[in-house]
This record gives C-alpha cells, structure tokens and sequence, in this order.
C-alpha cells in the first residue's frame, strides 16, 4: 500500500484564474465529461443513462444524444446506472459508474457498469457504444488485498453519502496506458482513495480487472470526485462525501509527489464534479457543475418537469506561470 502525504496539511500551489461561467440546458447533474475536438464535451449525469454532446463556448442545448440503456442492459425497474467519471485511452473513451448504493442504501444492479465508446465521425458526430458493458468491478476491489484494509465490501452496502461507504466518482488516463480510479467514499485516514486499473481493453471483452498498488493523497480531507491529466500533471476536483462543504483544486505530479491545493479559485457557489480537458487549449482546462440540487425558480433543478429549463454550468480554469527559479 502507498500513501503519500500522510503527514501535515496539502501543499499550496500556484495560483488560478476563473472564467465567466457558461450555462448549458437539457440536463442538471453533469457528472462526467470528456472532450470531442477542439469545442465540444460529451457529457453524462447521473439521473440518467443518456450521453450529451455540446459546443463548450456556445453554451445551450446539446447537439447530439445517445441514450444506452438498452447497451447497459440496466434493470427496468431501476435503470439509473449513475454514471460519475469519463477518460479517453487510446481512441476509446471509458465511463465509470458509482459501483456504490442508491441514496436509501438499496443495492441496484444498474450503478455496476464499466464500458466503452468509440466518437463515429462519418455522418454526423455521436458516440457509439463498443465491447459489452462491465459489471463485476466491486467484486474485484473487495477481494484485491492490497484494497482489504480499505473494507470496501462493508463501505459499498451503506448509502453513498456515509463517511464510510464507497463511491466511485473519479475516471483518468495515465501516461503508462492505464486508467486511475478515483474515490470520492471512502476516505482512509482522511486520504482520497486511487487504484490504477491496468487492463480497461480486455474488461470490455469480459476479463476480470487488474489492479495496480492503490494510492491514498492528502486532499485536505476530501474525496476525489474527478481527475484529469494536464500539461504533465493530474489535475483534482476534491470534495466531501456527503456534498457539504467547499470543493478544491489540486495539482498532484503523480506518485511519489504529495498534491498542490490551487489558489485563487472561488467554488462556493459551484458544486464542481467533473473537469475536461481539451489538447487545443493547452493554457487551461474546464470544470462542469453538478447543479442537481441548484434552485431554479424555487425548484432543484432535477425537479424541474421541462428539459430545457434544466441547465448545469461550465467555468474554465486558467493556471497562472510558475514564477521563475
């Protein structure tokens, strides 16, 4: 087991600059997002099983939609699979769902997938679902026994919010050709939970996971609820479990180096859940909102019977220079 920073408070790091914030209409719990070009995010949330393509500066409606429900071959009765992170590897994107219990503590089969698509470009820009979905992830971390002292088989039967339950919120290449899994639940020690997932192709073919050493990071405190690699180094949206509180930033060279806490950014009236990166804009990256319980005209915004008044934000974040030596 590795655990670095298990000492003292984060590192600060550099400081940021924040854009104006975008709106973008027809859903409200962006959850997970990747980039498709040079403008445009696929997008999922976590009320339901439909993929969202939208023009990141445009703001707006989406342009394109493909709902999976029947490729993830979900329960009818409980159909959300609460799909919480998203990573390009290779010319395949994965998405991850929450592997953890519905608000009430029920089990649900539908929140157990791990899949892929492929971006179909010859008619009209949409995702294309590859492989067959992935359903036995939880049944290989509780039985890893580099992840046993974790107790992640006892963490997944507690409602997702508990301190000690398990939540699956964070999705991430790696420069080696594997995939990082982030855990916003649970939080040993007070250290956000990461495990390497080394063989994302063959699970899609029906191979059980393989699993790399996990990693806990000292994030203030915070769970990990989405990763992104950027300009050499993992970018981290940190949060509570339980949605309480403010989110940070943080910069993490990798193992081996404790993660840097961002400056400059306000996020208090942002509930930020999945970060985007785009290789056209190498000066700075984008966070989505999970506006879910955001209220719009004396409503949550989940609640809210039209599509189109649902909307979810975008803002862009701008590192500024490290000073010179």
């Amino acid at each position: 087991m590795a655990a670095f920073g298990l000492l003292g408070g984060p590192v600060e790091a550099r400081a940021a600059q924040t854009s104006e914030i975008t709106s973008y209409r027809g859903m409200c719990d962006a959850s997970a997002a990747v980039a498709i070009g040079a403008d445009v995010f696929a997008v999922g949330n976590d009320e339901d099983n439909t993929l969202r393509l939208y023009r990141a500066k445009d703001g707006g409606i989406p342009f394109q939609s493909s709902d999976l429900s029947n490729f993830l071959k979900v329960d009818p009765k409980s159909p959300e699979s609460d799909l919480e992170g998203a990573a390009w590897l290779g010319n395949q994107i994965f998405w991850i769902t929450s592997h953890g219990r519905n608000r009430d503590g029920k089990f649900r089969e539908s929140r157990h997938r791990f899949f892929a698509t492929s971006v179909a470009t010859n008619d009209n820009l949409r995702l294309v679902p590859i492989g067959r979905p992935y359903t036995r992830l939880l049944a290989d971390l509780a039985q890893d026994p580099r992840l046993k002292p974790y107790r992640l088989a006892a963490a997944s039967k507690l409602p997702p919010k508990h301190r000690d339950a398990l939540n699956i919120e964070g999705l991430c290449a790696m420069p080696d050709g594997h995939l990082l899994i982030g855990f916003r639940n649970p939080i040993p020690l007070g250290r956000g939970l990461v495990v390497p997932l080394l063989n994302p192709t063959e699970m899609i073919t029906g191979v059980p996971a393989k699993l790399g050493d996990p990693m806990l990071l000292n994030l203030g405190g915070q769970g990990v609820r989405d990763i992104g690699f950027w300009q050499g180094r993992y970018m981290i949206v940190a949060g509570s479990p339980d949605a309480e509180g403010v989110s940070h930033l943080y910069s993490w060279k990798g193992p081996g180096f404790e993660p840097e806490r961002m400056q400059g950014i306000d996020l208090h009236d942002f509930n930020p859940e999945a970060l985007v990166v785009y290789p056209s804009h190498p000066n700075s990256f984008q966070v989505l909102s999970d506006d879910g319980t955001r209220q719009i005209q004396g409503q949550e915004c989940k609640h809210l019977t039209d599509p189109m008044q649902r909307i979810f934000r975008g803002m862009w974040i701008t590192p500024m220079p490290l000073p010179e030596p």
